[in-house]
């Protein structure tokens, strides 16, 4: 083979890979790998008027984010008064509402804080079944292809207190999700086919307080293997533990303080990181001790303008981040030291989206800045603006953006980017 034709074989490899990373389904909250990146060649620039392939209008409030798979999108919803609890199919290619699927209609919900909604976990999509989850309200799976209910659970006891907020997540035949409430913390995995209790481990934290209201936590659990060891890294108030994820035994916990986390922990450089509200803000941990690794294994910690509920991105050995009221920072990743930090305007509450070496943060009042994910200065490539906010967090289709605001459902796209 001439050298020409190793060159093109090798294009040829790199475009499929390319391809195959892009054509993964936007399965669960922050995507595939649960950190917010893909290989999508996502638009640069949008507005109401420009690259907008359709928008949709999707009644009631609902943060979840939305999700995709099999040319389907399905959202999460709640009417305001959470007296009905549904899920929603959209057509990937033309956003036809497809399916409205009520799934519990509570005669008397729970209190809801205005800022959060009835309808803030995001729902994970495996093999065909989309499993949606509701807090205390109710959990339950649906055969993607017909609509039709598989099963449903509304016997997991939790206060929220301020309403639901974390998301489950698939870990082989299991869902598994936290329950960080006023009365009760515990986590729980579900038979993905039956909906029946596989295990449940009860929070052994000691939150130092008779107050539920300290106790609550809104976080999304991740999956990281570190050395051969697989585990479950559950953020909770107070402290974070890891888990087995087969059988809910505790492998090791790290007390940082704080409550209300909302923001996915992320993996890399052999690093756990983890986001709280108050305490430690924001800290990495070597994921592989045993017991309480709080004296041991805590290899750096951040206080400055982090935030609680926007989760970061890290690119390559650098972590960015914007918090809840728009500052953006870079840090790296092994020493946890300050790059840069820079101020902008408006409100955050979505996740960053990754690709391509750009950041996508979407602000609460319709705004989204395409940021570089440059360690040596800030720099701003895009400012794109649409008629609302966002409290969800973008989700990824083909090349194209979906964007859930307060209102509508958007696919945005660019030939040229």
């Amino acid at each position: 083979m001439g050298a020409r034709s190793c060159v093109l074989v090798v294009i040829g490899i790199v475009a499929a890979v390319a391809g195959a990373a892009r054509a993964e389904p936007w399965n669960q909250f922050r995507g595939p790998a649960g950190d917010g990146r893909t290989q999508a060649r996502l638009p640069l620039e949008w507005s109401e008027v420009r690259h907008v392939r359709w928008k949709t209008p999707i009644p009631g409030k609902a943060w979840a984010s939305p999700i995709e798979a099999d040319g389907q999108i399905w959202l999460a919803n709640a009417t305001e008064d959470g007296r009905r609890l549904s899920l929603v199919g959209v057509a990937a290619d033309s956003g036809r509402i497809e399916r409205d699927i009520t799934l519990f209609e509570p005669a008397e919900p729970a209190f809801c804080y205005p800022y959060n909604s009835y309808a803030s976990p995001t729902p994970v999509v495996v093999g065909g079944r989309v499993f949606v989850h509701f807090g205390s309200a109710g959990t339950a799976c649906v055969e993607a292809a017909t609509g039709r209910i598989l099963w449903s659970r509304h016997d997991l006891p939790c206060d929220h207190h301020r309403g639901p907020g974390s998301s489950p997540i698939p870990f082989e035949d299991l869902l598994i999700v936290n329950f960080d409430g006023f009365d009760v913390q515990y986590v729980v995995a579900l038979d993905q086919r039956t909906g029946r209790t596989v295990w449940k481990a009860d929070r052994s934290i000691d939150y130092g307080t008779a107050d539920g209201d300290l106790k609550k936590a809104y976080g999304t659990p991740v999956i990281v293997t570190h050395e051969g060891r697989r585990q479950l890294v559950s953020p909770a108030a107070v402290g974070t533990v890891a888990y087995d994820p087969r059988t809910g035994r505790e492998l090791w916990t790290v007390r940082h303080g704080g409550y209300n986390t909302a923001a996915r922990p992320l993996y890399a450089h052999g690093l756990v990181v983890i986001n709280t509200e108050g305490g430690d803000r924001l800290l990495a941990v070597r994921p592989d001790g045993a017991g309480d690794v709080t004296a041991t294994h805590v290899a750096w910690r951040f206080g400055k303008a982090t935030p609680t509920r926007p989760s970061q991105s890290i690119v390559g050995d650098h972590l960015y981040m914007v918090n809840d009221k728009g500052v953006f920072t870079c840090l790296d990743v092994a020493t946890g030291k300050a790059r840069w930090q820079e101020r902008r305007e408006g409100r955050h509450s979505a996740s960053l989206i990754e690709a391509g070496g750009r950041l996508y943060a979407c602000d609460e009042d319709g705004t989204t800045l395409v940021v570089a994910a440059n360690p040596e200065r800030f720099e701003l490539l895009a400012e794109n603006r649409l008629d609302d906010g966002c409290m969800a967090s973008p989700a990824v289709v083909g090349d194209d953006l979906v964007i859930r605001t307060k209102t509508h459902l958007y696919r945005i796209g660019a030939a040229h980017r």
